[in-house]
């Protein structure tokens, strides 16, 4: 397949992929379009890989009703806070450890033992500490998030070149200049290729904390179709909490094209 020349080209190679799932998907759990080949009973794929245009009409029924509002609210309220909290403290360690040697060297092995651990078992002792409401959730989002900022600025800050700082010196640069205009940079495409990820761990640790203990939340809806085995249900939530997740990783990459203007685009360093 030749590469797309285009934006609206790339567009609806991505629209015909999605259109070919959601086919393949419909059809193969169709009662009536395929026999039951795998399962023994006609009944037996929709109710294990649901139907999509069922799920469809679950979405538009809580959106129309609004539903979903309140649940939906929760959850980006929890995600907004850990990402936000989870980048600021990533930032913010990563640039004191990266300028720290000493420090740096001190705490490394305690590091690396908090990013080994499997936070997610955090979240009960997270909601002894805070409760059963929004803030358990937003702290176990802040332990997923924290890691993945921390250790793309560390290293972002680390790879500066070490003529770079010297011409800088030579020049006369303060260490606040050498932070704004020399290790900033250099860690800005590390930090916002960690946000792309950290987005989705965000979402993770809001649902999962849901998922252990409120009443509130879209994880609380998925938590809630599972026990009643209506995997439609379940499915619009994954679906509701993919499409709002895209959104905002869509803003991280707004953001980004704004603030790395100056850096060259692939296309543009080969015409060169």
């Amino acid at each position: 397949m030749a590469t797309p020349r285009s934006g609206l080209q790339l567009r609806m190679y991505q629209f015909l992929v999605l259109a070919a799932v959601l086919l393949a998907w419909y059809v193969l759990t169709s009662p009536t379009l395929l026999p039951p080949f795998y399962f023994s009973d006609e009944n037996q794929a929709a109710f294990f890989f649901g139907e999509p245009h069922k799920v469809a009409v679950r979405i538009f029924d809580w959106f129309a009703t609004g539903e979903i509002f309140i649940h939906l609210g929760v959850t980006l309220f929890e995600t907004l806070m850990a990402f936000a909290v989870g980048t600021g403290f990533g930032l913010a360690v990563g640039l004191w450890l990266a300028l720290a040697p000493t420090a740096s060297a001190i705490l490394d092995p305690y590091i690396k033992g908090l990013n080994s651990m499997p936070r997610v078992i955090l979240a009960p002792i997270f909601s002894v500490w805070f409760g059963l409401g929004v803030w358990s959730k937003v702290a176990l989002g802040v332990t997923l998030v924290f890691f993945i900022v921390f250790f793309n600025v560390y290293q972002g800050v680390r790879e500066v070149s070490p003529n770079v700082l010297a011409s800088a010196r030579m020049l006369g640069a303060s260490q606040r200049q050498l932070l704004r205009h020399v290790y900033l940079p250099s860690a800005t495409s590390w930090v916002f290729s960690s946000l792309h990820t950290s987005v989705g761990l965000a979402f993770v640790g809001a649902v999962v904390g849901e998922y252990l203990g409120s009443a509130r939340g879209v994880g609380y809806l998925i938590l809630q179709a599972e026990g009643l085995f209506d995997i439609n249900t379940v499915f619009a939530g994954i679906v509701v909490l993919t499409a709002f997740a895209l959104a905002l990783d869509g803003l991280v990459g707004v953001v980004e094209k704004r603030l790395m203007k100056w850096q060259p685009r692939t296309g543009e360093t080969e015409k060169v």
